[in-house]
């Protein structure tokens, strides 16, 4: 297993490109397969996860090319219904090819997905909306087994703004006959991208971005050629990067507008940031200031994908920060290894209480999930002395060539086996 081995103290300069969104270029490979054609996909991240990807569209028989950021899919010769079980288990996103295989195939066998054990995350909303579409569900042993030769439009009231369930609710009723209504959609910049593609392959689909999503069937499907947005957690995690370094740091290729509840509050934390629409420049405080309250929320509030990077900058503040995760139960697995720094860290059910240190040391840590070893970094960048991360397959499933980037800008940093 490989580790980062980082020397702190080190003040960040320089300037960083973003590129595709991991949460916008797994949808939209899965929704590769819908059109029995060829996929051109451009601004795909260089990420453990794509490679899942990859292996899965692979082993049910599409052939996928993957050069300098540019993905082809050809799903002409799609000719298997089982999703390799090895597969689904390294990556929970594998589950949103159930709605797209029963669009395309009318079936699919898939076990239960892994991935970061950040909390329960039941596909409860997932297969209940497949029913209401007319698929016929069987759950045995670990697998799913779903069958929906003629899928038809439902009016579907989702009971939380799942992005998952909003994505393969959209992948499914894109052949259905008639017209599909999702209630309580998830808004996440990443569902209109996947509406985006969708359409550019002869979908029919309303609303994304807002509650309500409206999917008119349709009967045929295109090629296309596809740019995935730029990641808005990546550009969170680098902006906090020269937050916690008291850095000055340029993002290219952002849109400004998916960050605006980050903006503000590393702008409460007292950090100058500057920006048009898509090149941004943040300039860290010389103190930074806590935040008095922080509650994670789906889109277009705070994102728990950034909780874990934000505590790791609130832990050097000159006061007392409350963080209150609401999306997931299980999202703190972070906080012992950045006590281990000397982080001042107290948790009591969904909340954590962050008094801020005058420094963090160097220690050895492990990553237990994607953005929880982000925040270990994080942490090491500002940190006196050397830190080692243990377990970082778990950074590379959503950051590309994130030591070469922050090498680019000062950091001493190195990954060793």
């Amino acid at each position: 297993m490989s580790k980062y081995v980082i020397e702190g103290s080190n003040k960040l300069s320089g300037e960083i490109t973003v590129r595709g969104a991991k949460n916008s270029v797994l949808p939209i490979l899965a929704a590769s397969i819908l059109n029995n054609n060829i996929n051109i996909i451009f601004n795909i991240p260089e990420i453990s996860d794509l490679k899942v990807m990859v292996k899965i569209l692979k082993a049910i028989g599409c052939k996928v090319n993957a050069v300098d950021n540019i993905v082809t899919v050809d799903s002409r010769n799609l000719d298997k219904v089982r999703i390799p079980e090895e597969l689904v288990r390294e990556m929970r996103s594998s589950i949103i090819l159930m709605g797209a295989m029963l669009s395309r195939c009318g079936e699919v066998e898939v076990s239960y997905p892994g991935g970061c054990e950040i909390g329960v995350r039941p596909i409860d909303f997932h297969l209940k909306a497949l029913k209401e579409l007319g698929a016929e569900i069987e759950e045995s042993h670990g697998f799913i087994y779903c069958k929906g030769k003629s899928l038809k439009g439902a009016d579907i009231q989702l009971d939380y703004p799942s992005v998952g369930a909003t994505e393969n609710i959209m992948l499914a009723s894109i052949r259905a006959q008639g017209t599909t209504i999702i209630r309580n959609a998830a808004r996440e910049p990443e569902i209109i991208d996947l509406q985006n593609f969708l359409n550019s392959i002869g979908g029919r689909i309303y609303g994304a971005g807002t509650s309500i999503i409206r999917i008119d069937g349709v009967n045929n499907l295109n090629s296309v050629e596809h740019t995935i947005i730029p990641d808005r957690i990546v550009a969170g995690t680098y902006m906090v990067a020269s937050a916690i370094t008291k850095g000055e740091i340029i993002l290219k290729n952002i849109q400004v507008d998916h960050i605006q509840s980050i903006i503000a509050k590393l702008r409460e934390t007292g950090c100058s940031i500057y920006n048009n629409c898509t090149t941004l420049k943040i300039i860290g405080p010389r103190i930074i200031n806590p935040i008095e309250s922080l509650q994670t929320l789906p889109y277009p509030g705070f994102p728990t994908d950034m909780q874990a990077q934000i505590m790791a900058l609130l832990t050097l503040s000159s006061g007392t920060s409350v963080i209150s995760e609401t999306i997931f139960e299980n999202r703190f697995k972070h906080v012992p290894e950045l006590v281990r720094m000397g982080a001042n860290i107290r948790t009591l059910g969904n909340v954590a209480v962050i008094k801020g240190v005058k420094q963090l040391t160097g220690a050895k840590v492990t990553a237990k999930d994607l953005r929880g070893g982000a925040s270990l970094l994080l942490a090491g960048l500002a940190a006196e002395g050397a830190t080692i991360i243990d377990n970082i397959s778990h950074i590379d499933r959503g950051y590309e060539r994130l030591e070469e980037n922050l090498k680019s800008i000062g950091a001493n940093i190195r990954r060793i086996k």
